[in-house]
């Protein structure tokens, strides 16, 4: 392993969240900075310790403006990630390059939104298009002939996956009843206490076919927030650390937002790219990892991930998940606070959140000797990816 590797030389000691809803009340700011006062908690820390904060584009809280209502002194960094979902891990990834550098000390990821309450992703967004950069004029030639949602650009994507390999809406199905099953244990959840078999996946109603209602994330309030600090601060921290054993990010040949529909193979391949980055940085193998927690804004990309991250082969997922092996308990439990099916939809933070829980043994859906837990970002766009470690 390079001497140059990023693996192992910084660690997230401290995670905090707002409760998820439907109506938070209060402005995207407050959540975000009710999110790090939690997260700064959980560790120890003090707004005076930190001197970096990361965010995506997306996000509307300016980091001064967070700084400022904190009592955060001075930062010495900050960064922003493009493509929605997809910039959730390399959130991460940059914190864990400024500590390990020493370009600063403590590093809070933050991100916070009323996406159920304020701006709806899930409807049709006319700024999309009208974006005055190179991804709005993308949405420009697709948008007009009706792909105009997530939904419908994903069903392009699912139903050319279906005529490929043969897999069907019960497959991917199978991944919203494993996330309900998992959040219902959640305390945190938005769907604490109410599972759902297949049957009533199957009876919901379609929203871009193949995709049901069920296939497609929540639309949600809250806020997430990270803490990261070098492996020797880390040391001194009085939680657990959860290593960042690797961090990457990922965009594939001929890459769109969430319309690479030009390519010979209409899959994921920007996850592909991810995940080959992960298994070199760690030096692990999927063989490795004993649990993970897969971006599932819509089900059928938890399949499409499975393949690309090499933990069965192209065409294969539906079979993997046919008999519980996703679940606690099975070959490989995925999303185990319920993920954005099941928990909130936080642009994959909250995701983040509970693999570190794992990694410390405080989930509330534990998975036998945790000690590596693979995590993804939004998928269908440039994405990231990160392997947490004990």
């Amino acid at each position: 392993m390079s001497s140059r590797t990023l693996a192992g030389r910084a660690a997230i000691v401290g995670i905090g969240a707002t409760e998820f809803s439907k109506e938070s009340g209060r402005s995207e700011l407050q959540l975000s900075v009710e999110a790090v006062q939690h997260a700064l908690a959980d560790c120890g820390l003090t707004p005076a310790d930190v001197d970096g904060l990361t965010t995506f584009t997306m996000d509307s809280s300016a980091e001064i403006a967070v700084a400022r209502e904190l009592g955060i002194p001075e930062l010495r960094f900050f960064s922003r990630i493009n493509y929605g979902g997809g910039a959730a891990c390399a959130t991460i990834q940059q914190a864990a390059m400024a500590v390990a550098t020493g370009v600063a000390d403590v590093v809070v990821a933050y991100r916070g939104f009323n996406e159920r309450s304020g701006d709806r992703f899930g409807q049709v967004s006319r700024w999309a298009a009208a974006q005055v950069n190179t991804n709005g004029l993308d949405n420009a030639w697709t948008y007009p002939l009706g792909l105009s949602t997530p939904a419908a650009t994903v069903a392009m994507q699912a139903r050319r996956y279906m005529h490929e390999y043969g897999a069907t809406s019960e497959d991917f199905g199978r991944v919203a009843v494993a996330g309900r099953r998992h959040a219902a244990t959640n305390p945190a959840a938005f769907f604490f206490g109410r599972p759902i078999t297949l049957e009533e996946h199957q009876a919901s109603r379609m929203i871009a076919d193949p995709l049901h209602l069920l296939d497609c994330c929540q639309e949600s309030d809250g806020a997430v927030a990270i803490v990261v600090v070098s492996a020797e601060r880390a040391a001194d921290l009085p939680q657990k650390p959860a290593y960042i054993a690797a961090a990457a990010q990922g965009s594939g040949r001929d890459q769109f937002v969430m319309t690479s529909y030009y390519r010979d193979d209409i899959g994921i391949p920007e996850i592909g790219v991810v995940g080959r980055e992960l298994w070199k940085q760690s030096g692990l193998t999927p063989d490795d990892v004993p649990m993970a927690i897969l971006y599932d804004h819509f089900t059928p990309y938890v399949l499409m991930q499975l393949e690309e991250l090499g933990f069965c082969g192209r065409g294969e997922a539906k079979d993997f998940v046919r008999d519980g092996a996703i679940e606690v308990g099975g070959r490989l439990p995925i999303n185990t606070h319920g993920g954005q099916l099941g928990e909130a939809y936080i642009h994959g933070m909250n995701g983040i959140a509970e693999g570190v829980r794992q990694i410390r043994g405080s989930s509330v859906n534990p998975v036998d000797d945790a000690h590596h837990v693979l995590v993804t970002a939004g998928t269908g766009v440039p994405t990231s990816g990160l392997i947490l470690s004990a």
